[in-house]
């Protein structure tokens, strides 16, 4: 992480729009998106004084002072400036596509830019609870009730929230896992309107739910088919060893219940207690679901990863038994029938990657679509919404890609998702 201590103090007092600064607070204890950002308006100004800081860093050369030119000076000038005789040329339709690609491309970019930041801060701060959860239980849990408040500010906002595909994972295989969790759990329960309290309760949970393998042997956290079965049973020790941390550190009734049940199934088949879906809170069902289609895209030897797609059609066809029905129906509709992360043919027989999908249409997700006109650091993203004609044919695994395509879109290992506000525009959003 880029080292800011260099970066000049300026009292709050003096701050401005256009300065762009940065909050030694960290993301948890503030409501903004990143950490660091340029003063945007006067209401961001005055939620700054209120969060009882008296300097913060700024970067000059970061900022546009400019900003704060009073709009007469602005006029004077362009008055004062002396008139050009000659009239300037009108854009060619060339030109103006020219612009209003490199437009869009700029706008994805920077969408895909605040993601990841907001992302790698989530998983900066997953990783302080971790490290305190046996030193500090007590501390832990604050840590982990903060995290689960700043991930619901910047999720319950008006309108819709897109699905999307990052670039890079949360570095350990623990933490992406944990977040993907977290993150898929607090937008399922979103959208069955989950109170802010409940949601609280499903965030925590979802966040602390492997909390026992801390106490598990490394070799034994992750189960495999060629467990023995003592190995078997000492990786299902987690869930147990799991509970006994969360007393410890003092979780509410909620969240524990997830710790204790996010291995249950429907049908009783789970484990440690083999209870049935009558049995299972609500949160632990949701986090049931989605702790099992992240191990189906994210296991341990990515040689057995099932695209996103294949774990939701293996997941509808166990879903009889294993999941609660109405809450499976809503996660594939969420998803969509193609997540972020698949890989697809188009019907005009062009591969491209899922980037993003709005619940709103599942069939017609975000996608960066293989062009040989196109270099692959200018691709636009095509929302097939927009799309009437173009749709997707199958989706298929990475290896069978021409190589050629799989080398353009370049379909991750290891998936990792975030959120974003959804927008209509076709070029908004990159993978």
């Amino acid at each position: 992480m880029q080292d800011r201590t260099s970066d000049p103090l300026i009292d709050v007092s003096q701050l401005t729009v256009g300065m762009f600064i940065h909050l030694d607070l960290g993301w948890m204890s503030h409501p903004f998106p990143l950490s660091s950002f340029k003063i945007a308006s006067s209401d961001q100004l005055l939620i700054l004084r209120r969060l009882g800081l008296t300097q913060v860093r700024w970067s000059p050369a970061k900022s546009d002072l400019s900003l704060q030119s009073p709009e007469g000076e602005a006029v004077a000038d362009a008055a004062a400036a002396p008139a050009d005789a000659s009239t300037p040329a009108q854009p060619s339709p060339e030109d103006l596509a020219r612009e209003a690609h490199r437009r869009a491309l700029a706008a994805q970019r920077e969408a895909l830019r605040l993601c990841e930041e907001q992302y790698g801060e989530a998983a900066d701060g997953f990783r302080v609870v971790m490290d305190q959860v046996q030193s500090d239980p007590h501390a832990a849990r604050a840590q982990a009730e903060a995290l689960t408040a700043a991930l619901l500010d910047k999720m319950l906002v008006e309108g819709d929230l897109n699905m999307r595909l990052l670039n890079e994972a949360a570095g350990d295989r623990s933490t992406a896992h944990a977040l993907n969790v977290c993150i898929i759990a607090l937008l399922l329960g979103r959208a069955f309107g989950l109170g802010r309290d409940e949601m609280m309760d499903l965030g925590v949970g979802s966040l602390l739910h492997d909390v026992g393998k801390l106490e598990v042997a490394a070799r034994l956290r992750h189960r495999d088919e060629s467990f023995t079965a003592a190995e078997t049973q000492a990786y299902q020790q987690h869930v147990v060893k799991g509970v006994a941390i969360a007393q410890t550190m003092g979780l509410a009734p909620g969240p524990l219940l997830i710790v204790a049940q996010h291995h249950e199934h429907a049908d009783g088949s789970g484990f440690p207690q083999k209870i049935n879906m009558d049995r299972m809170s609500t949160g632990a069902r949701i986090v049931a679901l989605v702790n099992r289609f992240d191990g189906l895209c994210n296991p341990l030897i990515t040689s057995k990863a099932m695209t996103p797609h294949e774990a939701l059609s293996l997941m509808f066809a166990q879903g009889r038994n294993r999941f609660d029905a109405t809450m499976l129906n809503a996660f594939i509709r969420m998803m969509g029938v193609y997540p972020p992360g698949s890989t697809v043919q188009l019907t005009d027989d062009r591969y491209a990657l899922v980037v993003s999908v709005n619940s709103a249409r599942p069939l017609k997700p975000r996608v960066m679509v293989h062009d040989t006109k196109v270099p692959k650091e200018e691709a636009l993203i095509l929302n097939l919404e927009e799309m009437p004609d173009l749709g997707i044919r199958r989706s298929l695994k990475p290896q069978f890609l021409p190589r050629a395509s799989l080398d353009y879109l370049s379909p991750r290992a290891r998936i990792a998702y975030f959120f974003d506000a959804a927008s209509t525009g076709p070029g908004e959003l990159a993978a």
